[in-house]
């Protein structure tokens, strides 16, 4: 078949016509992605072209390997994917310039030029989809089959975990199984005097895999902005860019270099392959990418470049039902079998502390942090609110991050055994305006319940601090009996405190294992029976943000691993129940 902007593409129509019939369930985001798809098979300006995609299969199963040697069968979702990218072209008419005959000269024409439509495409798997394995395919077919000289990248949190990019293609140059890949190892690398028709011409180096035939060149790079920027790549590969604790985005990045790259006839068809399962750090550079997807997804607007295939689950009720389980990946049953993912529910079920890793890695349901100490389930708010008006309470003080952020917890005793948590955080203007959008997105929703307050100007006035927290406390009538506080950077603030309302109850609470060791532990036992009685959303980031680092005789401390991932709300928690064990014949 030849060009046709009007046809349905193959692969896509056998996807198409199995989602319709009901024996393969997608999520919305797939659907929202074929409702892309079935746009452009509309558009008369997009043209459908079978003969790159045939011709990558082509070239996949008769010359390629796995990364064991054994032979390769793409899989449907593979053609599916690669055809999103290969299948689909538009023309553009552009000014070229064109020599003259004799050499000596030339003019500008006009020429009709067919440019490939995708120069970008993300998927969002769970693990063990072969995800890897598929880029190793495309950056072999652009090496290999594209006739220009190509400079191409690949990159991940890890240089070793980039490598497993590279390390299929490795195996085929081993193996040599078809005769194009038999031509291109025929020779001897060390043939550097001799004729070039007897050197080896497809080979792996220190610099990475070199096509010796066309000066092409695949390298690995360190997943960093300055690492990655200006190098005018034709293919990259960006691997398990949502995984990591990635604070870049290096999409935006190699997209930006890749744009300068025009070859002599005003082509600039580069691509951009981003591959990832999901993860578990949250408000960083990946949320801030899967936003702009999402819009995208949802056509707020349009963006004809971008290939988007995101596959997860749609809810949590679906982590029992096993036929839901092809929406988060689906090559189940012929990558990964049916059994791994049912021992992996198993033990979710039976080990809470790897829950979010399983739901984010195999479902690809993105859960709040790390919670390697709060479990999920301890990290929900309690729907009911309670305003504790006039009752006993012992505040906690964390002042740490006093430059710019800093939180206060009351913490009120119950009859029952339980307490219940209010918390006043203070952010300045200035940290604000300097967060990444996903994260300011969930600051947003802070600052409207009402437990963060935005002070202004650059740092915050510790002052001005006391001040809007005293109004804040003498109008709900809290009976503030007992205060703990870190001592790091609140000389001002309990000076003040003790001056206007008097030495007695105010307990410093240095930092440390001695510390907050057996603290941390009763404070974990109480959230485990739902005994500590929270309802705001700041409190419920702070928790699932909580990393706690263990030494060999099992004392603990907080960790904050992460500047942007803040537990002060939870440190302040925690001063205010040592105040509390220390003053507790004041509230009996």
């Amino acid at each position: 078949m030849s060009l046709s902007n009007t046809a349905t593409p193959k692969y896509y129509g056998e996807f198409r016509e199995a989602v319709m019939q009901g024996r393969t369930p997608i999520n919305r985001e797939i659907e929202m992605e074929m409702n892309r798809i079935d746009a452009l098979i509309a558009n008369p300006g997009v043209w459908y072209d079978d003969q790159p995609i045939e011709g990558f299969i082509s070239f996949c199963e008769k010359e390629l390997t796995l990364t064991d040697g054994s032979d390769v069968h793409l899989l449907d979702s593979f053609k599916l994917w690669a055809e999103s990218i290969f299948g689909w072209y538009y023309f553009i008419v552009k000014s070229v310039y064109e020599p003259y005959p004799d050499g000596h000269g030339g003019h500008y024409v006009r020429k009709r030029i067919k440019k490939r439509l995708i120069k970008k495409q993300y998927l969002i798997i769970a693990r063990s989809a072969a995800k890897s394995v598929y880029a190793s395919f495309i950056q072999n077919y652009f090496l290999n089959v594209v006739t220009t000289t190509t400079h191409q990248v690949t990159t991940a949190p890890t240089m070793k975990q980039a490598d497993e990019v590279l390390s299929p293609i490795r195996t085929a140059i081993a193996r040599s199984k078809g005769s194009y890949f038999q031509f291109l190892t025929e020779g001897s690398l060390q043939n550097t005097t001799g004729s070039r028709a007897n050197r080896q011409k497809l080979v792996s180096t220190k610099k990475g895999i070199e096509n010796l035939l066309t000066g092409s060149l695949l390298e690995i790079r360190p997943m960093s902005i300055d690492k990655l920027q200006g190098l005018r790549v034709t293919c990259a590969t960006i691997d398990e860019w949502l995984s990591g604790d990635i604070r870049e985005d290096v999409v935006g990045t190699l997209e930006q270099s890749a744009a300068k790259e025009q070859n002599a006839s005003g082509n600039n068809d580069y691509l951009i392959l981003a591959i990832s399962s999901e993860g578990t750090v949250r408000n960083g550079a990946g949320d801030t990418v899967k936003m702009e997807l999402m819009k995208i997804l949802k056509r707020e607007y349009e963006d004809i470049h971008t290939s988007i295939w995101w596959y997860k689950l749609d809810s949590m009720a679906e982590v029992n039902d096993p036929a839901m389980w092809i929406k988060a990946n689906p090559n189940l049953g012929k990558t990964v079998t049916y059994e791994t993912y049912q021992a992996d529910v198993a033990r979710m079920e039976s080990n809470p502390a790897v829950r979010n890793d399983i739901l984010a890695k195999r479902f690809g349901i993105p859960t709040e942090g790390y919670t390697y100490y709060f479990t999920y389930e301890e990290t929900l708010p309690h729907k009911k609110r309670r305003e504790y008006w006039g009752m006993p309470c012992s505040l906690g003080g964390d002042l740490s991050q006093g430059d710019d952020f800093c939180s206060f917890s009351f913490l009120f005793p119950l009859p029952d055994g339980c307490f219940g948590i209010k918390t006043r955080n203070y952010i300045s203007e200035l940290t604000l305006k300097k967060l990444h959008p996903a994260l300011r997105s969930k600051y947003d929703e802070f600052i409207n319940e009402g437990s963060l307050i935005v002070m202004p100007g650059n740092i915050l006035d510790t002052i001005q601090v006391y001040e809007e927290l005293y109004d804040y406390f003498t109008e709900r009538e809290y009976d503030v009996r007992c205060f703990g506080y870190d001592p790091y950077n609140a000389k001002e603030f309990v000076a003040r405190w003790e001056t206007e309302n008097g030495p007695f109850g105010i307990e410093k609470v240095q930092q440390g294992v001695r510390t907050e060791s057996v603290p941390l532990g009763e404070l974990k036992k109480l959230s485990e029976e739902r005994m500590l009685l929270f309802d705001e959303g700041i409190m419920s980031f702070a928790m699932g943000n909580c990393i706690v680092m263990e030494d060999t005789n099992g004392n603990r401390k907080l960790l904050k691993k992460r500047y942007e991932a803040k537990i002060d709300p939870v440190a302040a928690t925690m001063d205010a129940f040592i105040a509390f064990k220390i003053n507790r014949e004041a509230f009996e």
